[in-house]
C-alpha cells in the first residue's frame, strides 16, 4: 500500500494525502547530517525534510545577532563525512556556517528534498496502518522566523491568514525529528511589571531586529549568556550606542577563547593551503581538538581528582578574570559554583569589551519598566543579599534606557516543544515525559509507543564539552541501523523497548547526580525547577559513539515482515551449512595431518570443506593456489 518511494494516494478524493517513506523534522545541521547519509549510505533520496524557517540552517539561520560565531573550531564543529578546507577564520561567523551548510546540501543533491515555510505542528501514529499521519501548516514566507509567542500574537492582532496558507496532512513510514535545542526564545519574565508603558523596543537576541536604529540610545542587555558575550562588546564601538547596561544573574565561567596553530592571522593565511594540499593536515588537527575537547569531560566528575582539577583550571580561569576586566567588577565575576556546572563562556571580546567606560555590568535586579527608563534593585542578584562583606551595589536606581535586549535564553526544557506527538493508544509524547519524572528517550533518540520515530539531538545529549555536530552525526548513523531494514522492506516496526528506556533513564539521571551539573551548586538552563537535568549526557562522548557503533539489539522490539523474516530464515540455513561444511571439512581434514605441510593442509582443509558445501572456501582455496 504504501511502499518505498514518494507518491500521492487517493487522487481527487478528500482524504488524500502525499505519502513520504521518510520525513525529517529540521533543516539544521541534524536533519542536513540525515538527509546527508541517507543518500550515501544507504542510497535512498525519496524522503523530505520539512522546516518552518525561511532557510536552511536551523540555529544558525535565525540566530543573526551582531558577532555571532561558532565557540567551538569549525574543523570540529563540521561533518566529518563533508569537511571544508577552506574555513576563513578558526572560529567562523554564523553566516559562514550557513554557507557551509548550504554547500553540504548542494554537493549531496538533497537541497530539492528541503521545503521550507512548512511548520510540522502534529504527527500521529495510525496503529492500523503502522504509518505516522502528520500535519504541515504552509505559512506565508518569512513568518516562521518568528517565535511561537510572536507567532501566536501575530495570530491574535491579525488573524489566523496572516500566519497561515494552508494545511495539509501526509503519512510517513519512518518520522525523524531533528528539531534543536535552541529553537524557541524566552519570553519576557512575567515577574517585571511596566512593558506595557515601554515606548522604546524591545526583542530577543535569537530574532535580532536590525531596523532598530541604536545609534545614541541607551541600552539595556538582560542576560551574560554566550549570545551576549559576543554581541556586547559590538554595541557601542560598530553599531554606536551611547550605553549599554548588561544585567547578570550570576557569573559564567568564562574561558580564553583557543588560539589556533600559527595564530589568528597565521591560521587564516596557510590553512586553506595545508587543509587542501597537506594529505591528513586537516584530520590530524580535528583529532587533535577532539582529543582536547574529550580531556576537558575530567571537570565534570565528582571523584577528588575531579575536584582537584577543577581547583587548577578554576584558578586560571580567575587569574585571566583579574587581569582582563576592571577591578570593580572582580567580584561579581567570581563564581562561587565549580567550573563545567553550567555552560562556560568560550571568549575573544566580552572581557575586554568591559573596560569601555559606556558599558556597565550590574547584579542588581530588573525591577520595574517605564516609558523610557528601567528600575533595578533594590537587592542583587549576585552575591547572595545576605553577605554583608559583598561590596556589591544593592541600592534601587532608575536610568534611561531606549532599547531592550532580552539574551536570556531558550525554553531548553521543553523539547520537541511545540510538536503534538501522539504514539500508540492515543499517549501524548509530553504526557508521557511528564509521568515517568521529565523530558527523557533512549540514547536521546527513541520513545517506547512511538514506533519507527527517531529523535536525532534529543534529551540528554548535549555534551558540555565537544562538539554539538560530532554527537548528532553519531545519532543519525545509529539510526540509519535501524532505517535500513524498514525501507528496504523486511521491517515493519521498530520500537525501544519500556524497560530499556526506563533503565536508560533511570542510569542517566543517576550518573548525573554525581557530575558537577548537580554538585556544583550551580543554577543553569540545563535543569528544571524541580532538578531534572534534560539536556547533558553523563559519560563520554568516546562511549556516547562507541554504544551508537554498537547497539545493544536486545533493547529493542523489531517486528519482521513476511519478506523479512523469509530472509532471515535463509541466512540461518545457510549459517548451519557453512558452520556442517567447517566441521565436515574439520574432521576430513584431521585424517590428512601427518607428513604435510603447513599449505598443503590448508589447501587440503579448504577443498574437502567446499566438497561439503562451502562455494566461498573454493575461491579462497584458488587464491592461495
Amino acid at each position: 500500500m504504501y511502499g518505498d518511494t514518494i507518491h500521492k494516494n487517493n487522487g481527487y478524493d478528500p482524504g488524500s494525502y502525499t505519502y513520504y517513506p521518510v520525513a525529517i523534522i529540521g533543516a539544521g545541521e541534524s536533519g542536513i547530517a540525515m538527509g546527508c547519509r541517507l543518500k550515501e549510505v544507504l542510497g535512498f533520496d525519496q524522503f523530505r525534510i520539512f522546516d518552518r524557517q525561511a532557510g536552511i540552517g536551523g540555529t544558525w539561520w535565525i540566530n543573526r545577532y551582531p558577532g555571532v560565531a561558532c565557540d567551538v573550531p569549525a574543523i570540529f564543529y563540521s561533518f566529518s563525512f563533508c569537511p571544508n578546507p577552506k574555513w576563513t577564520t578558526f572560529h567562523p561567523s554564523g553566516p559562514e556556517i550557513v554557507k557551509y551548510l548550504h554547500g553540504v546540501c548542494d554537493q549531496y543533491r538533497i537541497m530539492d528534498k528541503i521545503q521550507l515555510n512548512t511548520d510540522v505542528r502534529e504527527c500521529k501514529w495510525l496503529d492500523n496502518e503502522q504509518v505516522w499521519e502528520v500535519t504541515l501548516q504552509h505559512l506565508m514566507t518569512g513568518v516562521g522566523d518568528l517565535s511561537e509567542y510572536e507567532r501566536s500574537q501575530k495570530i491574535q492582532e491579525h488573524g489566523r491568514e496572516s500566519v497561515y496558507v494552508s494545511e495539509e496532512k501526509i503519512r510517513a513510514k519512518v518520522l525523524i525529528s531533528s528539531v534543536g535545542g535552541l529553537v524557541e526564545p524566552k519570553v519576557w519574565p512575567e515577574e517585571v511589571p511596566g512593558k506595557e508603558s515601554f515606548q522604546g523596543q524591545i526583542f530577543h537576541s535569537a530574532r535580532w531586529d536590525y531596523k532598530v536604529d541604536l545609534r545614541g540610545k541607551d541600552v539595556i542587555v538582560v542576560g551574560t549568556g554566550c549570545s551576549a558575550a559576543q554581541f556586547v562588546p559590538r554595541l557601542t564601538k560598530q553599531y554606536g550606542a551611547k550605553s549599554v547596561t548588561q544585567l547578570m544573574r550570576s557569573p559564567p565561567w568564562v574561558v580564553p577563547r583557543t588560539i589556533p596553530p600559527f595564530g589568528e592571522k597565521g591560521w587564516e593565511e596557510w590553512s586553506p593551503w595545508l587543509c587542501s594540499n597537506v594529505p591528513g593536515f586537516a584530520k590530524a588537527i580535528r583529532y587533535l581538538i577532539a582529543t582536547g575537547a574529550e580531556y576537558d569531560w575530567r571537570l565534570f566528575g565528582s571523584e577528588d581528582y575531579h575536584a582537584k582539577e577543577r581547583k587548577k583550571v578554576e584558578d586560571k580561569l580567575l587569574d585571566h578574570m583579574k587581569r582582563t576586566v576592571p577591578k570593580k567588577y572582580h567580584e561579581i565575576l567570581t563564581p562561587d559554583y565549580g567550573v563545567g556546572c553550567k555552560r562556560r563562556i568560550f571568549d575573544a571580546s566580552w572581557f575586554p569589551g568591559l573596560n569601555d567606560p559606556a558599558i556597565e555590568l550590574t547584579t542588581l535586579p530588573l525591577t520595574g519598566i517605564g516609558e523610557n527608563t528601567v528600575t533595578l534593585g533594590p537587592g542583587r542578584t549576585y552575591p547572595d543579599p545576605s553577605d554583608t562583606k559583598s561590596s556589591a551595589p544593592s541600592h534601587q536606581v532608575t536610568i534611561p534606557a531606549d532599547v531592550i535586549i532580552l539574551a536570556n535564553g531558550f525554553q531548553t526544557t521543553k523539547w520537541l516543544h511545540p510538536l503534538d506527538i501522539t504514539g500508540r493508544g492515543g499517549k501524548k509524547l509530553h504526557d508521557v515525559f511528564e509521568e515517568r519524572g521529565g523530558p527523557q528517550m533512549y540514547m536521546g533518540m527513541a520513545l517506547d509507543g512511538f514506533p519507527n520515530f527517531f529523535a536525532i539531538f534529543g534529551p540528554n545529549t548535549a555534551t558540555g564539552h565537544s562538539s554539538v555536530i560530532l554527537a548528532s552525526e553519531n545519532m543519525v548513523n545509529m539510526a540509519l541501523k535501524f532505517i535500513k531494514p524498514i525501507i528496504k522492506g523486511d521491517v515493519a516496526i521498530t520500537e525501544i523497548k519500556k524497560e530499556a528506556e526506563i533503565e536508560w533513564a533511570r542510569d542517566t539521571q543517576s550518573a548525573l547526580k554525581k557530575r558537577v551539573w548537580n554538585t556544583g551548586g550551580c543554577r543553569s538552563w540545563y535543569k528544571t525547577e524541580e532538578g531534572w537535568n534534560s539536556t547533558v549526557y553523563p559519560y563520554t562522548q568516546i562511549w556516547f559513539g562507541l554504544r551508537c557503533m554498537f547497539p545493544t539489539w536486545s533493547d529493542w522490539d523489531i517486528e519482521y515482515t513476511k519478506k523479512g523474516q523469509t530472509k532471515r530464515s535463509a541466512k540461518k540455513v545457510l549459517n548451519i551449512v557453512a558452520l556442517a561444511a567447517m566441521i565436515v571439512g574439520g574432521v576430513r581434514l584431521r585424517r590428512n595431518l601427518q607428513g604435510r605441510s603447513l599449505i598443503a593442509l590448508l589447501k587440503a582443509y579448504i577443498r574437502m570443506t567446499f566438497l561439503a558445501g562451502s562455494g566461498l572456501l573454493q575461491t579462497i582455496a584458488s587464491r592461495i593456489a
